[in-house]
């Protein structure tokens, strides 16, 4: 008899006085029943330990030596900390190198390349707000169209750019200096002419022009024995080029002072196609004012340019 069957019998003895006592080989049977129990308990805890050993093993070392297989896919790994995960990478396949935007018209069709402006084509025809006005003080209220040359003789040269003349329109008019008293006569007169060219060729007319001064040092004017000298003079800054030149001659016997001389300007100015002439002639034998030629010039141009405009 085991050494804990006999300690259980005495403890019973002692407890349980009176009482009937279970038959010993009763209790014989249920102490083995605990130790096989007892017995199996460990058996399997030991099995399960030994084959999660084995598994793991195989796992982490393959019997080929090969390099430790990778968890499943499904499975995230541990994240050291501070590290960042990146992300997965993007299904969506490249797109295609975007070209410059085009531009399109409120129908939706794709305009054309801009270009640059086009050059404005020469006008047609002459308007009457064309011709300058004189500033109020220099109005006489003698003006009048009429037909007649736009430039003086020059030793018989004719310009060739006069064929390609599109219109020509002309005018006389009077002025007065503006110390002039009201009423007294005019101190001189202009032939004003304006001439639209054929696109291109108004620079050709101011070209023939110089020439033609160069060309006709002096000469004698139909119905005057006197002798005219003619010769370009500094044209200044008058729209898109200009020409001036001067004629002088002795004046006519018994007017003005003895060895004074008659002295008449012209000046043609080219505005685009267009040019324009003002040619003082004077007022019986009166000596041109170079100012007011010039404040008149401007005058015209300023009025020319607001027709084109």
């Amino acid at each position: 008899m085991s050494v804990e069957l006999s300690d259980l019998y005495r403890s019973l003895s002692t407890v349980a006085d009176g009482h009937e006592l279970t038959h010993p080989e009763s209790l014989r049977r249920f102490a083995d029943r605990r130790a096989r129990v007892r017995v199996a308990g460990s058996t399997l805890a030991v099995a399960l330990l030994v084959g999660g050993v084995a598994v793991g093993g195989r796992l982490a070392y393959p019997p080929d030596g090969s390099a430790p297989l990778p968890p499943p896919a499904d499975t995230p790994g541990p994240v050291p900390t501070g590290a960042t995960v990146p992300s997965p990478p993007s299904t969506t396949p490249p797109s295609a190198p975007s070209s410059p935007p085009s531009r399109t018209t409120p129908s939706g069709t794709p305009s054309q390349p801009v270009s640059g402006p086009a050059a404005p084509r020469p006008p047609t025809s002459i308007p009457d707000r064309a011709f300058f006005v004189l500033a109020a003080p220099n109005r006489t209220g003698l003006e009048s169209s009429g037909e007649g040359p736009a430039l003086p003789t020059l030793c018989g040269t004719r310009l060739s750019s006069d064929s390609a003349v599109v219109q020509r329109r002309g005018r006389y008019l009077a002025y007065k200096l503006a110390e002039t008293p009201t009423g007294h006569v005019p101190d001189g007169s202009y032939r004003h002419t304006i001439t639209i060219y054929r696109a291109g060729r108004a620079d050709d007319a101011l070209r023939e022009l110089r020439q033609a001064v160069r060309g006709c040092p002096d000469q004698r004017l139909p119905d005057d024995s006197r002798r005219w000298r003619q010769r370009l003079l500094t044209p200044e800054a008058y729209g898109d080029e200009s020409v001036l030149f001067e004629m002088r001659a002795p004046m006519p016997d018994g007017m003005g002072e003895p060895g004074s001389e008659e002295v008449r300007l012209v000046r043609a100015v080219r505005i685009g196609d267009v040019v324009t002439v003002l040619w003082e002639q004077g007022w019986e034998h009166t000596t041109v004012v170079r100012s007011q030629v010039d404040a008149d010039s401007r005058r015209a141009v300023a009025a020319i340019e607001t027709w084109l405009d």
